[in-house]
């Protein structure tokens, strides 16, 4: 709850701005969409440069200076490289997750198909339970690792692979406090929906500037 409420003392240091950057990053975000496969991975790709950027403009906040809309740009004049490298692991993470949750899924449905409407049945829903399960279980351990790994690289010019695995021993190490903020966000960003998801405009920047109160409390 303390990065969190960290996160909200560096948004109300200049909220139009960070409104402002919030915004660009959901534009950016809906126009990516717009392109078939490509604009997907291109925002994948760039999400951890936008991060790096954003979390260089948290620490200019902490350490007395402002930040600005071109600080969400930021990640592109340095380590740009490892920074989308990050996304590239994660992207190819998430690739490996959704094939096994293919095979399992896909599996226990020819299977249940094999078998007859009623067992078969049966067999297919408790498939489809456990690919969710295992997506569930694999996921976690991926974005454990992406957490730090922007911060580790912008920060410290850390190695995307090795930023990733300190990123998730990190997490790790530092499990439960994760899990109590992991279940208040996700609380907090289901509230943001509501209003027509205008909540996000605040909840993205407050997030962020979490991001780096975690960072910020754990390696400095």
């Amino acid at each position: 709850m303390e990065w969190l409420k960290q996160g909200w003392q560096l948004f109300v240091k200049n909220p139009g701005v960070w409104i402002a950057i919030a915004v660009i990053l959901m534009v950016i975000a809906v126009v990516l969409s717009f392109i078939p496969v490509v604009g997907s991975l291109l925002l994948n790709f760039l999400m951890p440069v936008f991060a790096g950027g954003i979390l260089l403009g948290c620490k200019s906040l902490t350490d007395g200076g402002d930040i600005a809309i071109d600080s969400l740009f930021a990640g592109f004049k340095q380590n740009t490289g490892n920074l989308i490298m990050v996304g590239v692991f994660y992207l190819v993470g998430v690739a490996i997750i959704m094939a096994l949750v293919f095979v399992i899924g896909g599996g226990a449905a020819l299977t249940g198909g094999m078998v007859g409407h009623g067992p078969g049945m049966g067999m297919a829903v408790g498939g489809f339970f456990l690919a969710m399960l295992v997506m569930l279980a694999l996921l976690v351990p991926l974005a454990m690792a992406v957490w730090f790994a922007p911060a580790l690289v912008v920060f410290h010019n850390v190695a995307p692979l090795e930023a990733m695995k300190a990123s998730f021993f990190a997490c790790l190490k530092n499990f439960v406090p994760f899990l109590v903020y992991g279940v208040i966000l996700l609380v907090l960003c289901v509230i943001a929906m509501i209003p027509f998801g205008l909540g996000m405009l605040v909840m993205v920047p407050v997030m962020m500037g979490s991001v780096y109160a975690s960072y910020v409390e754990i390696y400095e």
